[in-house]
């Protein structure tokens, strides 16, 4: 079925508009806030649906509700902080003539303040997740630039054993202080696995189900 006359034409006329460089960097602004609300959303969604399940008590609407509130704040975030960064970069460009490298860390900077700066649970994950790649990229970086030498043995190993004794150690003896879902995950591998009552709770289920 054909679109109408009116739809074509107009469908004409945005193309047009799109493909004008003079637009670009405002039209780019757009699409980072659509591509930021897609990514969001892809991204919490299935990880909010196993995590409810998996760990959340309540009814069934109360965890679908959970799933769509996470799924949203993530969404509407991160589409913000695209919209910002993106914005706050082609202003600085736009006023000083030519990009910059400080230009990226000043958007971001500010972006991150704006948007991520609530202490929540998914503003806290969004920030880890972040801060353990940064950290691995500078570490990267200044090998790159011969800021401290190449090591001559792979550090990889001797690094994941230090990451898994500091992170048991603190979850025996400093539970409170780790991110309430890692504790819920790491409550049902090393506590949980310590309590069974028969084959159903030993094998088929984390926990025995109360008996009607």
């Amino acid at each position: 079925m054909a679109a109408p006359p009116q739809l074509r034409a107009l469908l004409v006329v945005v193309n047009a508009l799109l493909r004008k460089r003079r637009y670009h960097a405002a039209l780019a602004v757009l699409k980072g806030f659509r591509n930021g609300a897609v990514y969001g959303a892809k991204i919490r969604a299935p990880h909010a649906l196993v995590m409810t399940f998996l760990f959340r008590n309540g009814s069934l609407q109360e965890k679908l509700w959970a799933i769509l509130q996470a799924t949203y704040i993530h969404s509407w975030n991160l589409a913000r902080f695209v919209f910002t960064y993106k914005g706050l970069r082609a202003l600085q460009s736009c006023i000083q003539g030519k990009t910059y490298p400080a230009h990226a860390f000043l958007a971001a900077f500010l972006g991150g303040i704006l948007v991520f700066g609530e202490n929540n649970n998914i503003n806290s994950q969004i920030n880890m997740y972040l801060l353990s790649r940064v950290l691995f990229a500078l570490s990267r970086l200044a090998v790159e630039k011969g800021y401290i030498p190449e090591p001559r043995w792979d550090p990889f190993p001797l690094l994941t054993a230090v990451v898994w004794g500091l992170v048991l150690w603190l979850f025996e003896y400093h539970r409170s202080t780790l991110q309430p879902s890692l504790q819920s995950s790491m409550t049902y591998l090393y506590e949980d696995s310590n309590v069974w009552h028969d084959i159903s709770d030993f094998l088929i289920y984390n926990k025995s189900r109360p008996s009607n």
